[in-house]
């Protein structure tokens, strides 16, 4: 009987060191359980191994009839659960705030520059965050907690194991998950107030001006210079405010593109794309893992500053962070008259 012990608590100390899921090992437990019990049933009454696993094949029998008794009712009470949570009412619209609402966005409603008509502007405004990376993963968590309405997502890549030392809405058991569910799940656990449109796909010339025309707002997290310039034409044509933002191993940028309202749009600031030796990405280069995380947030802020018409802009500004020098700076930006984007707004 000690020995059985012995055998158990090493096996889930195995396991607990290879973290292996509860599940891997208490099967384990399990099979070692019905070996015991053939030995109890094959060997001779006496025989020394009986005798050191319990020698009485009914004990072991109580044991595995228990361990069944108490799977089936966690078997039970997960289906309850999942059958409750399956007939939950939904979380319905008005055009007033529930006491819920009211106390969860409080801190910004006490805030002069939002209050209550900008907490109600966040909750009408419609978002498109391009990229559910390492950018956008921070800047979706906190327009979902900020109350902003409507959040698309778009994104064609899985999560994957080397994104999670950055990408912080993605969880362990996600791996292989669509990044664009991984994080919709997260948001409307965060706050089933707003509405998440996942798109898994890539973003394409064929799609992206009629995904563009159903929102207010544009964050840009991708990390290649094509889809850039392909956001920034699509918003410039049709008028849309573009927040967009970079990073590489320990540097981040980011500014506000808005020709319609004076800014340079981002073709302004960077009309051709550098040498892709001068720009690895961060799977070549690396990125220290909080850096996406300030980047992100920022872009958040820019965009709950934008919706609710707070403070000043990083219109006609881009801000560039030195983490590892604990740098900020910021330099002017104009528009370029000879722009071939949006040179004929001037």
């Amino acid at each position: 009987m000690i020995m059985v012990g012995a055998m158990i608590a090493a096996l889930w100390g195995i396991g607990a060191v290879m973290k292996a899921p509860h599940q891997a090992r208490w099967t384990m437990i399990a099979i070692l359980l019905v070996a015991v019990m053939v030995l109890q049933l094959v060997l001779p009454a006496g025989h020394p191994l009986r005798a050191a696993t319990g020698g009485d094949a009914r004990l072991w029998g109580l044991v595995i009839a228990f361990g069944f008794i108490v799977w089936g009712y966690r078997q039970l009470l997960r289906r309850l659960r999942a059958r409750v949570a399956g007939n939950a009412a939904p979380v319905v619209a008005s055009d007033t705030f529930s006491p819920t609402e009211l106390d969860r966005y409080a801190r910004h409603i006490m805030l002069r520059e939002v209050g209550g008509p900008g907490q109600k502007a966040l909750r009408n405004a419609r978002v498109l965050v391009i990229g559910a990376g390492g950018l956008g993963a921070p800047a979706l968590q906190y327009l979902a907690a900020a109350g902003v309405g409507t959040i698309g997502v778009i994104d064609d890549d899985l999560v994957e194991n080397a994104n999670l030392q950055r990408q912080v809405i993605h969880l362990d058991r996600n791996i292989g998950m669509p990044k664009v569910h991984s994080a919709a799940e997260a948001m409307t656990a965060q706050n089933p107030f707003v509405t998440v449109r996942p798109y898994h796909r890539r973003l394409e010339a064929d799609i992206v001006g009629a995904l563009f025309a159903d929102y207010d707002l544009v964050l840009d997290g991708t990390d290649n210079f094509a889809t850039r310039y392909l956001v920034n034409r699509t918003a410039v044509a049709l008028g849309k405010p573009l927040i967009a933002a970079a990073l590489t191993q320990w540097e981040g940028q980011i500014s506000l593109y808005d020709p319609a309202h004076g800014t340079p749009c981002y073709a302004c600031v960077f009309p051709i794309a550098p040498d892709a030796a001068l720009v690895p990405s961060c799977a070549e280069a690396g990125v220290i893992g909080p850096l996406p995380g300030v980047i992100g947030a920022m872009m958040a802020v820019e965009a709950v500053k934008q919706i609710t018409d707070a403070g000043q802009g990083l219109g006609g500004r881009l801000l560039i962070y030195d983490a590892l020098y604990a740098q900020t700076r910021t330099i002017a930006i104009k528009p370029r008259a000879d722009c071939p984007v949006c040179g004929a707004m001037g």
